[in-house]
């Protein structure tokens, strides 16, 4: 069972799983073309593909799009953010999904907004991957010099092999968590969904 293995067995299955996914591989290999500041591909594009295969499934089945962050504080225009995204859109042309590009140093701009709680300026893509939903979806992978494979996956892997999704509550409010897990169950019914905690800090009411 992959989840029980040692992290650096982790890592290389990771990698072999992902690498299952031809639209993953493409994306990757143009999105370091673009060179974009503190850049990863991130979010369910990765646990997504490590799900399918771990149950079975085709390894782009259910996967809506592909989300690219990148970390540019220099500009915090929206102007400047389009320029990537149009861009990605020139890069990405003929890849069969939607590629999504996000300055993450821009989201305390907009989150509020869209989510009803206010979300301080992230520091890093890093820092934004940290706050996603779920721990088990806090995961980005870029390619480096040379095509080693730079992983960022602050809370493991073990449950992406697991099939565990587990609530992050540290900004995404609660019902963000649950919107997306009853989404995901019903795409991956072997999921099994951690319930959110009592009275957290991302509660907001």
């Amino acid at each position: 069972m992959i989840s029980r293995l040692p992290l650096d067995e982790q890592l290389a299955a990771l990698r072999a799983t992902l690498s299952r996914n031809p639209t993953l591989l493409a994306v990757l290999g143009r999105a370091a073309g673009l060179a974009l500041p503190g850049w990863y591909l991130t979010a369910g594009c990765l646990f997504q593909t490590v799900w399918n295969v771990t149950t079975g499934r085709p390894p782009e089945q259910g996967i809506k799009d592909y989300d690219l962050f990148y970390f540019d504080a220099g500009d915090l225009s929206w102007e400047a953010e389009d320029r990537a995204v149009q861009a990605g859109r020139e890069a990405f042309a003929g890849i069969p999904a939607e590629v999504e590009i996000r300055n993450e140093a821009r989201v305390h701009l907009w989150y509020e907004g869209k989510f009803g709680t206010p979300c301080p300026p992230h520091l890093s893509t890093e820092a934004a991957i940290d706050t996603f939903a779920a721990t088990t979806c806090c995961l980005g992978v870029r390619l480096e010099p040379g095509g080693r494979w730079r992983v960022y996956a602050p809370h493991g892997l073990a449950d992406v092999f697991a099939l565990t999704l587990r609530p992050n509550p540290v900004l995404a409010p609660r019902e963000v968590y649950e919107t997306k897990a009853a989404r995901w169950r019903g795409a991956w019914p072997e999921l099994r969904v951690i319930p959110w905690p009592e009275a957290t800090r991302g509660e907001t009411r």
